[in-house]
Parts: structure tokens; sequence; C-alpha cells
């Protein structure tokens, strides 16, 4: 079946998208600081695809509104389930995932902080590698834990590397106990290489140090590109892995994150903190039919977005040169570097978010303290809608 990336649907008005990336809400501009969001404004801040759905997902979704009853629903018993994801992860990047080391629960980020929740203490210290997503930095402080940041090193072309002696001296402190890898990257786009992979596993094992690998941008890697699962090439034994639908196939509205813990007695002690989550019937049909036969939708949405990444970095080598922003390994995302035209956080931010009423995300939001002058640009819209913004952007820089 051939699916059109172009056609521009409707998310800020439909009787039943209550879309929060379109919502033209007071909180929405709020959170991001501007004054006003209406039906002019393009949003671009979040991972959220503006595509329609694979239509087998569809069909599936209809199934269970047909079958007219939504009591509570389980996975564990649905072979089915367990089996689509198993064949997926063998088909797509030889993993081999055994059924019972399968934990569904209702989100990556609740993923995140049920993980912190079990296996560290209030006062421990939990790893992350700023630049990065946000909740990471959220999760942590509203447990009571404290927030250890291993520094990626930004090269002068926007490739980004690990700090390996700043992280095996972070990992040997006392009290640090977790490390939350993002790989994919969110938002730099680097996909860590095998060497990097193995040896951040190495320094976290020799040091008693949890690894919790968010991999949900797993399936989104560009062409030429090679994404490798660090379960597969480390010893899995001090490692749990988030996997999910929801970016591979636009689901996040369903709450589905799968987790991988190979190790039964992490994945004993997980599940005694966290209890049990039901997902809805939805959700089962949805995992199921994504994995069994949205194979195509994505080879065809992976093949849109790269030509989305090709045009926004055509443009900006254009129109922009002043912006630096490296080719993504994986992901939809750009991390762009404004700082060369010499304009304040405050003034990047009003000529985009106000003048050119784009919504983008700001930099400081992933890093603190070196993210002044970054934004974080989402590229799964329509070319019209992702050209349109550009244009916008770009005419308030002119002359500069």
């Amino acid at each position: 079946m051939h699916y059109n990336f172009d056609e521009i649907i409707d998310r800020r008005h439909a009787r039943y998208s209550y879309s929060v990336k379109w919502a033209a809400d007071p909180s929405i501009a709020e959170m991001l600081h501007v004054d006003r969001i209406d039906d002019d404004t393009i949003a671009m801040f979040t991972a959220d695809m503006d595509f329609r759905c694979a239509q087998p997902i569809i069909d599936a979704l209809r199934g269970v509104v047909e079958h007219g009853i939504y009591g509570y629903s389980g996975h564990w018993f649905v072979k089915d389930y367990s089996a689509a994801i198993i064949d997926w992860f063998r088909r797509r990047r030889n993993w081999d995932i055994k059924a019972e080391e399968i934990v569904y629960v209702d989100g990556t980020v609740e993923a995140l902080k049920q993980i912190v929740l079990a296996f560290t203490e209030p006062g421990d210290g939990v790893i992350i590698q700023r630049p990065v997503y946000s909740p990471f930095s959220r999760v942590i402080e509203a447990t009571g834990r404290f927030i250890v940041n291993n520094q990626l090193i930004a090269g002068p072309t926007g490739h980004y590397t690990m700090d390996f002696a700043d992280l095996e001296q972070k990992a040997r402190e006392p009290g640090t106990r977790l490390l939350l890898l993002c790989n994919p990257h969110n938002p730099v786009g680097r996909i860590w290489s095998d060497h990097e992979l193995a040896e951040l596993s190495r320094i976290c094992r020799e040091n008693n140090v949890l690894i919790a690998a968010d991999e949900i941008h797993g399936d989104l890697i560009r062409r030429d590109a090679a994404f490798h699962p660090l379960a597969t090439l480390a010893d899995p034994s001090n490692l749990i892995t988030c996997t999910a639908v929801n970016k591979t196939f636009n689901l996040a509205g369903l709450h589905c994150t799968n987790l991988v813990i190979t190790n039964p007695e992490l994945r004993r002690r997980f599940q005694k903190s966290f209890g049990m989550v039901l997902p809805s019937p939805f959700t089962i049909a949805a995992v199921i039919a994504a994995y069994n036969e949205g194979e195509d939708w994505l080879d065809q949405a992976l093949d849109y977005l790269d030509g989305n990444i090709d045009f926004a970095l055509g443009f900006l080598a254009e129109r922009m040169p002043k912006v630096t922003c490296r080719r993504p390994e994986g992901t939809y995302i750009l991390w762009m570097d404004f700082r060369r035209y010499r304009l304040s956080v405050e003034e990047i931010h009003n000529r985009i978010y106000r003048r050119a009423n784009v919504l983008l995300e700001g930099g400081k939001v992933f890093d603190p303290d070196h993210g002044g002058g970054f934004e974080r640009i989402c590229l799964p819209s329509p070319r019209a809608v992702v050209r349109e913004a550009f244009e916008r952007i770009a005419t308030q820089f002119e002359g500069l």
C-alpha cells in the first residue's frame, strides 16, 4: 500500500484529535513562553508525527471499537503480543528476546521513573548525558535523587562524543547507582557506536551502576546508518532496555513501552516495586498490528523523513549558513546551533516563536548550563509544513 505523507491533516480542530502538539491552549503557550497560539502557529516542538497511521493499525483499532466492550484487558496471556515483539526485534535488530523478559509499562517516561524508584534510594546519584531529553532530569529530581551530569563533548561541526574519563570518575562516586542512556540520542541525533556502547557498559558494570537504555527511537534511523541495541553488544545483566511503538508508529497516545529485562533478579525487583499496570485493548491490538503488519508503512515513512531532513539541511546551508546543524544518524530531530548570530537567547526565541510563529523547543530545556542558543526542531510533518516553518524562520534572520 502506498501512503501519502504529504497529506495535511487538521489536528487542531478535528473533533477526535485532542492533540497536545497542536492545542491552542494558554497552558501550552505558557510552557513554550509565547503570548499566544493561533491558527497560523506551526508546531514543531515535540516528537509527534503528523502522519496518518499505518492502515493495519487503524483496522485493528476499529476492530476493538466494533467489539464494543472495553473492560480490563491483559497482555501477558496474549501470545500474539509477545510474539509480535520478539519477531520484530529478531527480524530488524538480530536481537533474541524471550517472552518472560518483556515487561509492559504505560509510557517511557513512567518507565524511567519506575526504574529510578525500584533501583535507587533518595539521595542517590543518577547519571545523565546532557544535552538530553528533559524528562530524564525531571524524573530524577521528582523522586529525590541527584543528577550526575556526564556532559557530552560537542565538536565544532555539531558531532557529539562521550567523555569516558569523566564518566568513569562519576561512576565510581559513592551513591551513584544508575545511568540513563539515550540511544539514538535525543536531541543530538547520535547513534552511539558499538565501541562507545561497549566502553560505557564496561564502566558501569565495573562500578555496579545499572543502565536504563531508552532506545525508543531505535527504529528511526537514517539511510546508511546502523543501530544495534546495547543488549546485543554487551553483558545485559546490568541493563534494562526501553522499547516502544510510540515513536516508530506514532502511537504515543496509547502509552505503551515494553521493557526488556534479561536479568531475572532485576526483573523480579522491578515488578515487585512497580506492581502491574494493564494496557487498554486498543494498545494490545495496536502493538500486534504495528509489529506484524506495519513494516511497509515504516519503511515509506523513513524514506519521507530522510527527504525532510535533506530538505532542512539544504535549506539551512543556503539560507541560514550561520546555523550549525549536523545530519542526525537517528531520530527525526535537528539540533540547531544559532550562536553564530551573536544574539541573546531571548532574541532568538522572540524571532522564531513570536515573530515567525513557529514553536520549537529551546536548548536550555535539554541542557540548562550549555544549551543557550540551541533550538530543537522535530520534522515528522508534511514537507509543505516543514518548508513553511523554515521559510518563516529564515525571514527573521535575514541580513544578520
